[in-house]
């Protein structure tokens, strides 16, 4: 049997590692961490309160509502959707999500507008700004090439939508000397 913990604002693999070492210092040894989900072996005693206080250290947070936790696997699975090294552009978001969360995509977006105040389109948006913005920084890809790594359809499309997002060209931002950018748990 196994015990399931589900922690909010876990959204790269740093998270992972950070989390996995905040429980070996409490003598907890995991059997997986996922992106905001721990699972520990049920015969393992685990003081809810103290990994409460040492994620909490550690800018995370454990979720108890069954609401927030589906808010959370929705986020963790929009989070791998824009990651352009992994590929689900053959499919929309809507049956991704209704795809690897097994619910209706109206449920789930009806939820996640009503949780986060922001509709799950316009996350996406906010998301895949983000990493465009960290793909302008690293300097290694044409905007073009950009637009075709996050699945937008032409790199005109992504310099409207990037200036509607951050009110600058992408030009504008990679002149920037200190580039302004939102870790992914921060973005809402």
């Amino acid at each position: 049997m196994t015990t399931i913990f589900h922690i909010k604002n876990m959204v790269c693999d740093r998270c992972k590692m950070i989390v996995s070492q905040s429980l070996q210092e409490i003598g907890v040894s995991p059997i997986s961490v996922e992106l905001g989900v721990i699972t520990v072996d049920s015969k393992v005693s685990l003081d809810q309160e103290q990994l409460r206080i040492v994620l909490e250290r550690d800018g995370f947070e454990l979720i108890v509502d069954k609401n927030e936790v589906i808010v959370e696997k929705i986020k963790s699975n929009l989070i791998d959707f824009v990651d352009p090294e992994i590929k689900h552009r053959d499919i929309n978001v809507s049956t991704f999500l209704s795809e690897v969360m097994n619910r209706d995509y109206s449920v789930l977006s009806k939820l996640f507008s009503k949780m986060e105040d922001i509709s799950i389109e316009k996350y996406i948006i906010n998301l895949k700004i983000e990493k465009v913005k960290e793909l302008i920084q690293m300097n290694v890809l044409s905007f073009s090439e950009i637009a075709y790594s996050m699945g937008y359809k032409s790199s005109s499309h992504l310099a409207r939508q990037f200036k509607t997002v951050t009110e600058l060209s992408m030009s504008e931002y990679k002149g920037m000397r200190q580039p302004q950018r939102k870790s992914l748990d921060q973005i809402i």
